[in-house]
């Protein structure tokens, strides 16, 4: 056992003897960890369990997610409970949402109801005002498409780009900011999908992994969820769902047309899939994590596909087709995943 555990184990049974908590053994048991450095255990209890959160302040910063949490808490969505907090050691202790995530639950029959729930739940996350967070800005949707270029184009495919290939990035990702910036403003969850959405007890829907909320538009979320990197679904089912979330926000005169809300959405689908695409990479290369490799034609998949659907991105499609793919193909990582069928 290393010190740093050591030290949470100690502080959680301060914690349970200060709160009353009937702790049954001061040992933490490992739970799944997320694609960040904190690290999450379950400490069992006589009749109930708790989450004990080790996020080290030097590489991981709690305060967003302790404030995400207590505001979105009051406005009634259904987040962990903070039993207690010590930001100065990087230790939190959580009511405990259990291990059923949305994910395996996901097939033919439950997807309706699932999502019915998970809409329903967005509906109340984009009613909160969002002037607290920060903005989804620019700045920061191009920092994000800058890691396709570096870490998926470049250190994992080993590409370099000529000056109009880079050229036709670039106009793509003008492209995909200025939609993302037309967009009406809500509070964005910003992973929002099916492992990050857990199964309760009475039929409630969870929601964590929330502390990189900012305000940004209002389709991320939606494209989150229906443009999930672990799950595919056909695309007119997937265009059927965008509409049915449209008609919520019409009820409420938040929508724009059928035909725009689409775009908007494939759109900004383009921009998270090039940051995802990034991301993976940067986990298997920079910090040797391999369980997303798995997931990375999947989502070029869906960025291919959406990229070929509109007048302003067919360049970028043209540039995944004739570079991007064939080295993906090649690359002994993916040879024995079936990109081809991804981008039908």
């Amino acid at each position: 056992m290393g010190e740093r555990l050591r030290q949470l184990q100690g502080w959680v049974a301060e914690q349970a003897e200060r709160n009353g908590l009937d702790l049954a053994s001061e040992t933490l048991r490992p739970v799944s960890g997320d694609a960040s450095f904190r690290r999450y255990f379950r400490a069992d209890g006589e009749q109930q369990s708790w989450i004990a959160v080790d996020a080290p302040p030097e590489k991981e910063d709690s305060r967003p997610f302790v404030a995400i949490a207590t505001h979105w808490h009051e406005a009634g969505v259904r987040v962990p409970r903070l039993l207690a907090l010590d930001l100065d050691q990087g230790f939190m202790l959580l009511e405990d949402f259990g291990d059923r995530l949305m994910l395996p639950a996901l097939d033919a029959q439950s997807v309706g109801r699932l999502y019915g729930q998970a809409f329903t739940a967005l509906e109340a996350i984009q009613s909160i005002p969002h002037d607290p967070l920060p903005a989804y800005d620019e700045v920061l949707l191009r920092r994000e498409m800058a890691l396709f270029d570096e870490w998926f184009v470049g250190r994992m495919l080993q590409l370099e780009l000529s000056t109009a290939e880079q050229q036709i990035l670039e106009q793509a990702r003008q492209v995909l900011v200025a939609n993302a910036l037309e967009q009406a403003q809500v509070s964005v969850h910003r992973d929002y999908h099916s492992r990050n959405l857990m199964l309760l007890e009475g039929d409630e829907l969870g929601v964590i992994d929330f502390q990189d909320a900012v305000a940004g538009p209002i389709t991320y979320d939606l494209v989150s969820l229906l443009r999930d990197s672990y799950v595919r679904w056909p695309d007119p089912q997937v265009a059927r769902w965008v509409e049915e979330y449209r008609l919520r926000l019409a009820a409420n005169d938040q929508a724009p047309t059928s035909e725009a809300f689409l775009k908007q959405f494939d759109l900004m689908g383009m921009q998270r899939q090039l940051k995802v695409l990034g991301i993976f990479s940067r986990l298997y290369l920079r910090d040797g994590k391999a369980g997303y490799l798995q997931d990375m034609p999947r989502t070029l998949g869906y960025l291919y596909r959406a990229a070929g659907r509109y007048s302003s991105t067919t360049g970028l499609q043209r540039l995944l087709a004739e570079r991007v793919v064939p080295a993906m193909t090649a690359h002994p990582l993916f040879q024995q995943m079936d990109l081809a069928q991804e981008l039908i």
